[in-house]
């Protein structure tokens, strides 16, 4: 990652104190619509306040996630105000319009839905407020940066790990994300191109079940009544796979590979277990600490990197 660049010195006591009554209306605004500020204890960097719009902390990743941007916000001593979008896409629109009128000095966004959010996102920046995307890009709209895993290459490493743990054959189902949303569109993408090496390996059933575990579960029940035969699953995210694993009883791991992708911590312990064949691991605390890092340099008016891409690796099952 980049180096960091900490905050410069603290402002007179008026601008503290004006400070501290424009944290109040944050605070009474974020405790309206559930968000939860960090505050920092350090007054460096404490006018800089940057919010964080988070698609949902039902999810593991995301909370990792969260973790990452506040321990980033305090080590930078700036206020980080965060809500969670619960999945819903014009709660986040709403979400963005309060960001830009609290004038915060740079937003981060992590899209629900891409498409959704690029009204928002392009009303922020036309209030001049640089917006940074998380994990997921906007559409239709400039965004200062967008700080992601590097998906394709991730899709690309599933589709190995699980072609070397069938033999480099055999039938598969695929459990895709949220649809819009642009890590699901480029894992699929770097699958499918990663599949194109192992030309014995068919995927026969392909559905969406949303990034959740749940519906993990119930799509995948359905598609091994359809196709009860299959070597192996790939799920473009943990929470799903975990839903596979469920699904699959005790056929996971053994007559049935899944491969996940996130490195969540649940994800990790079923590698271990040896219920899951492998997760392409994520580190969203980094990415976290990362956008954080790039969010102050732009409220800053400093140059970021259009693009910045968070490393993936492979943990896989002894």
């Amino acid at each position: 990652g980049a180096a960091a660049g900490g905050p410069s010195g603290g402002g007179r006591k008026k601008a503290v104190n004006a400070g501290k009554f424009a944290l109040a209306a944050v605070v009474v605004a974020a405790i309206a619509f559930g968000a939860s500020v960090w505050r920092s204890g350090s007054s460096g960097g404490a006018d800089t306040k940057v919010g964080l719009s988070v698609s949902t902390l039902n999810n593991p990743f995301f909370v990792q996630l969260k973790a990452g941007a506040q321990k980033e916000a305090k080590r930078a001593g700036i206020s980080l105000t965060v809500t969670d979008a619960q999945n819903d896409a014009s709660q986040q629109a709403n979400q963005i319009q309060n960001f830009t009128s609290q004038n915060m000095k740079s937003i981060i966004i992590n899209p629900v839905d891409s498409d959704a959010a690029g009204p928002s996102v392009r009303a922020a920046g036309k209030a001049g407020i640089p917006v940074l995307a998380a994990d997921r890009g906007v559409n239709k709209a400039k965004i200062a940066t967008l700080v992601a895993s590097d998906n394709i290459a991730g899709g690309k490493l599933a589709a190995k790990t699980l072609a070397e743990r069938l033999g480099e054959k055999g039938t598969i189902l695929v459990l895709q994300g949220t649809p819009g949303t642009s890590a699901s569109r480029e894992r699929g993408k770097g699958f499918a191109e990663g599949l194109k090496a192992y030309p014995d390996i068919k995927v026969v059933g392909k559905q969406t079940a949303d990034f959740d575990r749940a519906k993990g579960l119930d799509v995948t029940t359905n598609l091994l009544q359809a196709h009860p035969g299959v070597d192996g699953i790939f799920a473009e995210n943990d929470e799903m796979a975990l839903g596979a694993v469920k699904a699959l009883g005790s056929k996971a791991g053994k007559s049935v590979a899944v491969v996940g992708f996130d490195g969540t911590p649940d994800g990790l312990e079923a590698v271990r277990n040896g219920t899951l064949a492998a997760t392409v691991a994520q580190q969203p605390e980094e990415l976290g600490r990362m956008v954080v890092e790039n969010a102050v340099r732009a409220a800053k008016g400093q140059k970021i990197d259009g693009m910045v891409k968070v490393p993936v690796k492979v943990v896989a099952a002894k």
